[in-house]
């Protein structure tokens, strides 16, 4: 068992590169399957999730070579199963998106219900309307989700809710598809355009990606293909966010400003200091933060999995902040921690009303999920005393290395055997 020890009253100061893009990654490394040639892929992120899908990548038949640190080679023209090991799919919630690409590819797929972060219902039933529409059986016996179809067939989608598994799982399930299919109120993450960019350098033909209307022209195969994961926004976003909290300066580098608008937009509000270049955003914490008012949307609005490192920002600042969640029903198990360390939250329904500034003092604490535990990182570094972090699985499963990023930032904290 391991946790992590953090030094209270600390601020973050230096500059930090971040890394490839979870999100995308976990859909990239499932949608390699769709070719029987080999692809490259560069810059994925050293984290447990990645680790999991490769090892589920490989007992499918496929064989993977590292070709760089942050690079591998996936060749699957030896797979030979379309049923994922459920020891592994149980483990995270993106394992599902090996229903799209092995449905795509074999024409069927076994898989159980993915596991992962407990934020509340999030069922798979766009993902399940979606296959089923271009024509494929499905039965759920056991916990095990059967899925087959004798020919993927393209037609039109409407999603029913902003769904960002959904939109990724038909895209898979259609790029060798028979005829073209239309998602309609499609997700618009840059997730998405990544992995439409991935499956288009294989041959594929998407369209609209990046909007809430896309369009797959089934091809009858894919080929080889190389492609760079784009940068953690996700990522970016909690140490600019950590830089607000604890009055100190980062430079986040190798990363699309533009995916960080609304984030950028609600630390200027804070009351924090901005400058954005081609590549890069620096953030300098001001000594006095402002309350203000944060509702998660899909993109392009904030982050749901940036909203539990920004209420932590907001005990920071004196007076009354809104969060209102409105992506994840479940989306705050981290207050009750929070409450622990001091917090004055009070949670109506959706949205949890925060009285700020008042002093955090450091306790022991456990992460339930992966961007809480990031959120208690930064808790740990305002408050005053030792905060002693259990629960570093869920962070290592987003984050790489973690407390040797903060580290590099100047920044008290060990990681401890028990």
């Amino acid at each position: 068992m391991e946790y992590l020890l953090l030094k209270g009253k600390q601020q973050i100061n230096g500059k930090i590169k971040i890394n490839g893009a979870k999100n995308a990654a976990v859909a990239i490394l499932p949608a390699a399957l769709l070719t029987r040639g080999t692809v490259k892929i560069d810059n994925l992120p050293r984290i447990t999730d990645i680790d999991i899908l490769l090892k589920i990548l490989k007992s499918l038949g496929a064989t993977v070579s590292s070709t760089g640190e942050r690079s591998i080679s996936i060749d699957s023209s030896g797979v030979n199963s379309f049923r994922p090991p459920q020891s592994m799919v149980n483990k995270f919630r993106a394992s599902y998106y090996f229903m799209g690409s092995l449905l795509g590819r074999f024409g069927q797929v076994e898989i159980p219900m993915p596991g992962g972060c407990n934020l509340g219902p999030r069922p798979i039933d766009q993902h399940i309307k979606g296959f089923t529409a271009m024509g494929a059986d499905v039965e759920l016996e056991h916990g095990i989700v059967k899925i087959k179809a004798r020919k993927l067939k393209g037609t039109h989608i409407y999603l029913d809710v902003v769904s960002v598994g959904a939109t990724i799982n038909i895209m898979l399930a259609a790029a060798c598809a028979e005829g073209k299919t239309v998602i309609e109120n499609a997700a618009k993450e840059p997730e998405i355009v990544d992995v439409a960019n991935f499956l288009n350098a294989m041959g594929a033909q998407v369209v609209g990606p990046g909007t809430d209307v896309i369009k797959i022209q089934g091809v009858t195969e894919l080929g080889e293909a190389e492609h760079t994961v784009i940068p953690d926004r996700i990522e970016a976003g909690t140490f600019m966010i950590a830089a607000a909290a604890t009055r100190g300066e980062v430079l986040v580098e190798e990363v699309i400003p533009k995916h960080l608008d609304a984030v950028i937009a609600k630390l200027k509000e804070v009351g924090s200091e901005i400058e954005v270049g081609p590549d890069w955003v620096r953030v300098k914490g001001n000594s006095r933060l402002l309350p203000t008012d944060v509702k998660t949307f899909p993109y392009p609005g904030f982050p749901t999995d940036l909203q539990a490192p920004m209420i932590v920002l907001l005990t920071q600042a004196k007076g009354t902040s809104f969060v209102t969640e409105n992506v994840f029903e479940e989306r705050f198990n981290h207050l009750s921690e929070l409450r622990k360390m001091g917090a004055e939250i009070k949670l109506g329904g959706r949205t949890a009303i925060i009285e700020g500034g008042h002093e955090l003092s450091g306790a022991p604490i456990k992460a339930m999920d992966l961007r809480g535990g990031a959120a208690f990182i930064i808790a740990g570094l305002v408050s005053r005393g030792e905060t002693h972090l259990a629960g570093v699985e869920h962070i290592d499963r987003g984050y790489e290395r973690i407390e040797e990023r903060f580290k590099s930032l100047g920044v008290d904290i060990k990681r401890i055997q028990k």
